[in-house]
């Protein structure tokens, strides 16, 4: 009995200097996890054009490169994903907007790209009512949220920018229609269509994208760019603040240099009428350097 334990202890000691000598590739990898959202055009879950999103392009242009990862991509909706992006967690979401906030308890990268700044969609039919607080072109937030018996439609959680969170912050809590459901666009939409708000925030893209799937002519509504806000927002890449997540972002700052925009650019910029368009072609040297955003 004892001269077999002997000889396993033999073969043990043989064994374990080519067990350290193993490579990287064959020892255990962290999981990284991708939190993923519905967002159209950037993200498209269903449909004729699901996985042809900017971001569902640039996900596994990624994911190929940080092969020292294991990763793994769940679908859930904004207040999930922060939730899990502020636990002590090794996760990442693709397209986040940089606020002070946020980077409290988020590592964020350089930027990824950039889009259209959110703005505010109302039912044609109430251009009228509502024409008081558009002034050159524009809307004015502010001033809607100090008016009386007026509600404004939002995705529970998203950031819309640091502008446009800190008039919201400091609105009466009676005056905001949050919606946490997976589909939360599309529910404020139908809400909006049944009068029960007057305004809802978001991205045009894809508020003319949930328009359609809901049965909505994005014709029914206007959409007016914000007072007081850029044109463009830069998208980051953001993951928890944590070693391995600070860790992350180190190799995909790297990557976001070697990824060819191109096929990114004009997959979101196919989705813009044909001026804006070449304006945001244009535009796009400005996307990735420390200059203003126009």
């Amino acid at each position: 009995m004892a001269c077999r334990f002997i000889k396993a202890l033999r073969r043990l000691w043989l064994i374990a200097p080519l067990l350290v000598a193993l490579p990287l590739s064959s020892q255990a990898q962290d999981t990284l996890t991708w939190v993923v959202r519905d967002l159209p055009p950037m993200t498209i879950f269903d449909g004729p054009q699901k996985g042809q999103g900017s971001v569902d392009k640039l996900l596994p242009l990624l994911i190929e490169r940080l092969p020292q990862y294991r990763h793994q991509i769940l679908h859930v909706n904004r207040a999930r994903g922060m939730q899990m992006l502020q636990a002590p967690s090794f996760t990442c979401d693709p397209s986040l907007v940089w606020t002070p906030a946020r980077a409290k308890s988020i590592v964020f990268s350089t930027p990824a790209f950039a889009v259209l700044s959110n703005g505010i969609a109302i039912r044609r039919n109430r251009q009228d009512a509502l024409a008081s607080y558009v002034v050159d072109g524009k809307f004015d937030l502010a001033r809607f949220l100090d008016a009386q018996q007026t509600r404004l439609g939002i995705v529970a959680e998203r950031s819309y920018g640091p502008g446009i969170d800190e008039q919201l912050i400091q609105a009466d809590p009676l005056e905001l229609a949050p919606h946490y459901g997976n589909d939360a666009l599309g529910s404020l939409l139908q809400m909006q269509r049944l009068g029960r708000l007057e305004a809802v925030l978001g991205y045009w893209t894809e508020i003319r994208y949930q328009a359609a799937q809901q049965g909505i002519d994005p014709q029914d509504l206007l959409f007016y760019p914000i007072k007081g806000t850029t044109h463009y927002q830069r998208i980051h890449i953001g993951c928890s603040n944590t070693p391995k997540g600070r860790e992350a972002i180190s190799h995909i700052n790297r990557e976001l240099q070697n990824i060819p925009q191109e096929t990114l650019l004009e997959s979101y910029a196919n989705r813009l009428d044909p001026l804006t368009r070449e304006q945001y072609l244009k535009d796009n040297p400005r996307f990735f350097s420390d200059a203003p955003l126009p």
